[in-house]
């Protein structure tokens, strides 16, 4: 989950540099130089603060966890030996493009607990400048160009106290400061330049804390007697929350992005893509879905880009089936005088004569639902029966629709069928009237939907 949080945002379909979701990067947990915070007002400090209750001589584990940005340059080979850049380097597998990679940075410390009170302890940290080249051959194995990677220093500091909090029980209240303190500041009167601060930034910046004796308490889920210590919590751009299996209290992740406790990543997920903002199955099918060109771009982007690229191509059926969504929520339940199924954690029994819930039961079974017919079926509107074939007017609420619905305001359409929900909602499939492509929607079953009271039934209908 960590690994999740570092790489969120990374890279992003269509997964090529040219893209221009792709241009404007590192939106996550970025801590810039202190120069550049002033300019710019982006944050140069991350802080967390949670309750803990140690037991004994606890000693306390603490990991920061961060992406140093490496700029990568392309050269080409010349004749004489030299080499010049250039905007692209086409391979016969991939197209080489200038490009920001994130290099995993990890600064890890165990302190007892008890050295934590008071000022605590402070941790200083550099990452140096550093250049790399890395030879590029041609299909043929003949050298043709190269990359270079140029890595600025970063410097920072993880500062850890404990504070001993007056409530019922013995519990301490954790500060864990991180802070880039990186000299580097722009140019005086020059352009305002994020692309020149974030080389010097800690970017993804979370924290991984653990206690071997002992345990953290919930900051969204406190016991009673905490809630007013936790309310006092001060956590500058970050979240902290239980982390690892329900039921563990040991493993605190404090991250930029705001998340539940524990959390994880969900069985059916085949692998990283960087954007959990989307759903994988949309993502998968369409990244195999681009053009080989597109592919060439995106494997020339970055290695990561590449696996996403390789993931999409050789997923089996049976794995992109298991992405079209599953149910969680449901749990067994038994009646009163049935043994409980061996579920964890089973609700209570259900009333005499309620339905009993199994496993292997469908929550909705369509051959025993109430029997509808879209096409024959017809709901009263303003005193008139509609059904298909009838013309209303669209009256879209502006509640219930989005922008698009709204563009159809007093737009006259033809009911194509009247659809009934397990809720009980009824919802009318229209074609809009003028449509040069009602024809082909109407063949391939996709439909306006709208609600009675959003259509007016017109005088012909």
């Amino acid at each position: 989950m960590a690994d999740t949080v570092l790489f969120e945002g990374y890279v992003l379909y269509p997964y090529r540099a040219s893209a221009a979701k792709n241009r404007l990067r590192w939106q996550f947990g970025v801590l810039v130089p202190p120069a550049w915070s002033a300019v710019q007002e982006e944050h140069a400090l991350q802080q967390t603060e949670i309750l803990m209750e140690p037991k004994g001589a606890a000693a306390l584990a603490v990991e920061l966890r961060f992406l140093h940005a490496q700029r990568r340059t392309v050269q080409r080979a010349l004749a004489d030996g030299t080499f010049e850049d250039t905007a692209a380097l086409h391979l016969p597998d991939r197209v080489l493009v200038p490009w920001d990679e994130g290099a995993e940075e990890r600064v890890g410390v165990s302190v007892p607990v008890a050295a934590l009170t008071g000022e605590g302890i402070t941790v200083p940290f550099t990452r140096p400048a550093r250049e790399e080249t890395e030879t590029v051959h041609d299909g043929e194995g003949r050298p043709v160009g190269r990359l270079v990677r140029r890595t600025e220093a970063v410097h920072g500091v993880l500062r850890l106290r404990t504070v001993e909090l007056d409530v019922p029980y013995r519990a301490l209240r954790l500060t864990a400061v991180v802070e880039n303190t990186s000299p580097w500041g722009p140019d005086p009167g020059g352009p305002a330049d994020r692309d020149a601060a974030l080389p010097r930034s800690l970017v993804a910046v979370h924290l991984l804390l653990g206690l071997d004796a002992g345990s953290f308490l919930s900051m969204t889920d406190p016991p009673e007697w905490a809630e007013g210590a936790v309310a006092a919590c001060v956590n500058r751009h970050t979240w902290p929350v239980l982390a690892g299996g329900p039921g563990r209290a040991d493993v605190v992740l404090s991250s930029p992005i705001i998340l539940e406790d524990h959390p994880a990543v969900a069985p059916e997920s085949a692998g990283a893509m960087y954007d959990a903002t989307e759903i994988d199955e949309i993502l998968a099918l369409r990244t195999a879905a681009l053009t080989d060109q597109e592919k060439r771009e995106a494997r020339g982007t970055d290695a990561r880009a590449a696996a996403v690229i390789d993931l999409a191509d050789s997923l089996p059926p049976e794995v992109l089936e298991r992405l079209h969504g599953a149910v969680r929520a449901l749990r067994g339940i038994t009646g009163p005088d049935e043994p409980p199924d061996p579920l964890p954690d089973p609700l209570p029994g259900p009333a005499a004569g309620a339905a009993v819930f199994r496993p292997d039961t469908p929550w909705w079974d369509p051959a025993h639902a109430d029997p509808a017919d879209p096409v024959r079926d017809r709901v009263p509107v303003d005193g008139v029966l509609v059904g298909a074939g009838s013309r209303v007017l669209l009256r879209p609420g502006p509640r219930r629709s989005d922008a698009q619905d709204l563009f159809l305001q007093g737009r006259a359409a033809l009911v194509e069928a009247v659809l009934h929900d397990v809720d009980g909602g009824v919802h009318l499939a229209v074609t809009v009237e003028g449509d040069p492509g009602a024809d082909i929607r109407r063949e391939q079953g996709r439909f306006l939907y709208f609600r009675p009271d959003e259509v007016t039934p017109l005088e012909d209908a």
